[in-house]
């Protein structure tokens, strides 16, 4: 069926607008309600964090010059090696990152305490649509040239789930 049958369907049809609607909305309240929990995995320990409670102990508050938006933004989350101490028990050697839209990496060094678990930006929560709703990035830069986007290749958004590995 191609675009003008199907648009002619839905005009002549009002059911079949609203049961789209309804088709489309169910399939998309599975994911707004899933991205409301962060899964973390340490061998055959697998724990639910929610999010919002991630939000509420978010007591870091910083501004730092966000180079994928190009201008300085207001940041709000913790260490990312004190919610590893306190979730798995330890800083893992390695850590593997699921994100939302499927992207996986695993990179270790996590110790640093640079690095932050952002939960909050511009006094508003993450968001899928904002990179969220749990997002890692470096509060510091060094050195680095902030135009140069490879020099942040290694912070991750939209992360679903975290597995200690090693």
């Amino acid at each position: 069926m191609d675009a003008a049958v199907f648009k002619r369907c839905l005009r002549r049809f009002p059911a079949a607008r609203w049961a789209l609607g309804v088709g489309i909305a169910a399939f998309l309240v599975p994911v707004t309600s899933m991205a409301q929990t962060l899964r973390l995995i340490d061998g055959d320990m697998v724990k639910q964090v929610d999010v919002e409670q991630l939000r509420q102990s978010s007591d870091s508050h910083f501004q730092v010059f966000d180079p994928y938006q190009g201008e300085t933004v207001a940041m709000q989350g913790m260490p990312f090696a004190d919610f590893l101490a306190r979730h798995f028990g330890r800083v893992p050697a390695k850590l593997r990152f699921t994100a939302w839209d499927g992207y996986e990496v695993t990179l270790g060094g996590w110790d640093d305490p640079n690095w932050y678990l952002v939960t909050i930006e511009d006094g508003k929560p993450l968001s899928l649509r904002s990179r969220g709703p749990v997002r890692l990035v470096e509060r510091e830069y060094g050195d680095r040239d902030v135009n140069s986007l490879r020099e942040f290749n290694d912070w991750i958004w939209m992360i679903r789930s975290i597995e200690a590995r090693g």
